[in-house]
């Protein structure tokens, strides 16, 4: 049981750093959120084990506590056989006593031990659950780090006139030539729709102007 809590309690506290580090990984916080996982695997295996070292000390304690009353019924019953002048229920009942008792010692030692067992996996089992706490708040401060340069690289492209920020322009400068050529075309077929008549108004002020000088 020690070496499996050992072999645990090794992997929960291995150095997360060294996993980041590996280059075949493209995303460091995939590899972190990979190894949370196995982590969280690791802590609920524990956590049966510990309930399963609760139910092995109930059991402990049931079978002792059946031990040495039988161990005392037994004792009662000698004297009674003693004081009736019974020798061989006496004796035993004796044996009996003695066999309970036996038993109701090595109980108690098992007991002792696995309680003292269970004391040292819980404090093993809480001291896991946070160590993974503390990596899931290291986890999301790395989210957030990572959330925040995202974001200012992309607003520095934006805001810094590189290639982002070219393409931009260049799509502002290119509509503004196709306005300039649709304008240009709005104003030849103006022209080419009105020239007749503005000339034959042209024409008639021209005449006006001349017949009025010729009066003077």
């Amino acid at each position: 049981m020690s070496n499996i809590f050992t072999r645990i309690k090794n992997t929960i506290a291995a150095d997360v750093h060294e996993m980041l580090d590996e280059k075949e990984q493209k995303n460091p916080l995939s590899v972190l959120n990979q190894y949370l996982r196995d982590c969280e695997k690791e802590v609920e295996k524990v956590r049966k084990l510990v309930e399963r070292q609760y139910l092995l000390k109930e059991e402990f304690t049931r079978e002792f506590t059946e031990a040495r009353q039988l161990a005392d019924k037994r004792r009662y019953q000698v004297d009674i056989a003693a004081k009736a002048g019974e020798t061989e229920l006496m004796n035993f009942a004796i044996q009996e006593q003695t066999h309970y008792e036996e038993r109701a010692s090595r109980l108690k030692l098992s007991l002792d031990q696995a309680t003292s067992h269970l004391y040292e996996l819980e404090q093993k089992y809480e001291e896991m659950k946070h160590k993974l706490k503390d990596m899931h708040i290291k986890r999301m401060e790395l989210m957030g780090r990572e959330n925040l340069t995202r974001a200012n690289h992309r607003m520095n492209q934006m805001l810094e006139g590189n290639s982002y920020t070219g393409k931009i322009d260049s799509r502002f400068e290119e509509m503004d030539r196709y306005l300039d050529r649709l304008e240009h075309q709005a104003n030849s077929q103006y022209h080419r729709n009105t020239i007749d008549s503005r000339i034959a108004q042209l024409e008639k002020q021209i005449k006006n102007q001349e017949s009025h000088s010729i009066s003077q």
